[in-house]
């Protein structure tokens, strides 16, 4: 096994004691957009008797809104906001065919929005998915390794594609760097630094939609809640949103866990150092929507106070967890499953699931994030 393989494991045993203000929920802004319907959360008893717990069940987001992943959800509602502050617009109770009108009627051709952003795969293709649905144009950057079924999505959506022979992290700084002076240009990156915070976070605050959603449809089959959430990682946005949710009052208090690719680990190795730090990307994954060398500055409070647990896996791992999963009739991509293959390695052993406050009878929730048409197995 390479040595960019190496599994990492990080634990907090006071996570589950952390509280943070109720993020802003964009679920009312979701349910107005055409097609919108909660994406499954499917019990798999053959995983629940291997794991050895009373449920597992997988919350599967291959296809949300018309397309093979979650990042829809952030990225809708960010641009919607991020459009009506451009042109002060009341953004309570706004429909994507409110704002396209609006676009169209009071916006000069040579003065509209041009979407921008870096992709690994999911959100250049939701953020070019808005730009359609709004009569925008986009400008897409992607760095080397991305998948050909990523490429093509977003090529399908309409968008300009920009590939560069680089990381993940420098694509974002040129798409970043790309918009500066361009007062057309409107940065939609779901990662932050300083100085660019808002976008970041309302697309995080997106995200929150996709745990509403499990919570009410463990309600309805009469569970009192997980006690146990896996949730892949790349830059930490997804997982940022997961934290603030759970750790928030009048939530359950589920176990968190991190899932991410042993070849570029930013959030684990961050976590055992207790500051963020970059790792080197440019080893190839099967995840590549996870192949992320640096953490998102502002999900960085979150994660460090309020995960319990991150781990990383390797491929071989993450490719059992492709076939198994597509085995119980589950469409789930690489990124997605890595949360059964975190899980299979966050539970080895009775100290590891003590330590996660896991026991026979507890429920124990796999947010698989896209399905294999986003990113299918190479």
């Amino acid at each position: 096994m390479p040595s960019t393989e190496t599994t990492l494991r990080y634990t907090n045993p006071a996570a589950r004691l952390w509280r943070t203000p109720s993020p802003a929920s964009a679920l009312a802004y979701h349910q107005t957009l055409e097609g919108y319907a909660p994406t499954p959360l499917t019990s798999l008893p053959e995983l629940a008797a291997e794991i050895g717990v009373g449920h597992v069940l997988v919350k599967n987001e291959s296809d949300r809104l018309g397309l093979p992943a979650f990042k829809i959800l952030g990225a809708s509602w960010a641009v919607c906001r991020a459009i009506c502050e451009r042109f002060n617009l009341d953004v309570d109770g706004i429909t994507v065919p409110e704002l396209r009108d609006f676009l169209v009627s009071h916006v000069a051709t040579g003065q509209a929005p041009i979407l921008v952003t870096a992709t690994d795969g999911n959100h250049g293709r939701a953020v070019s998915r808005m730009a359609k649905l709004l009569g925008l144009a986009a400008r897409i950057y992607i760095p080397m390794g991305l998948s050909d079924a990523a490429v093509e999505g977003i090529q399908g959506e309409g968008a300009e594609l920009v590939p560069l022979q680089l990381t993940y992290d420098e694509v974002v700084e040129a798409a970043a760097q790309s918009t500066e002076g361009n007062p057309r240009d409107l940065l939609v990156q779901d990662t932050s630094w300083p100085g660019y915070e808002d976008i970041p976070r309302w697309i995080v605050d997106g995200y929150t939609t996709l745990f509403t959603e499990i919570d009410q449809q463990l309600a309805a089959l009469g569970y009192p809640g997980p006690d146990l959430v896996a949730c892949p990682v790349g830059v930490g946005s997804l997982a940022h949103a997961l934290v603030d949710y759970y750790r928030s009052e009048g939530h359950p208090r589920p176990s968190l866990l991190s899932v991410e690719p042993a070849t570029a680990a930013c959030i684990a190795r961050s976590l055992l150092a207790g500051a963020p730090v970059t790792v080197d990307t440019s080893f190839p994954s099967i995840m590549s929507g996870l192949n992320c060398g640096t953490p998102s500055e502002l999900g960085w409070p979150s994660l460090l106070a309020g995960l319990d647990a991150a781990v990383s896996v390797t491929e071989d791992e993450c490719r059992q967890a492709v076939l198994d999963l597509v085995e119980l009739g589950q469409d789930a991509g690489p990124c997605g499953a890595s949360t059964l293959a975190g899980v299979r390695n966050a539970l080895k052993g009775e100290g590891r699931r003590r330590e996660l406050n896991i026991g026979p009878e507890s429920i124990i929730v796999l947010v698989s994030t896209e399905g294999l048409a986003a990113n299918p197995l190479r």
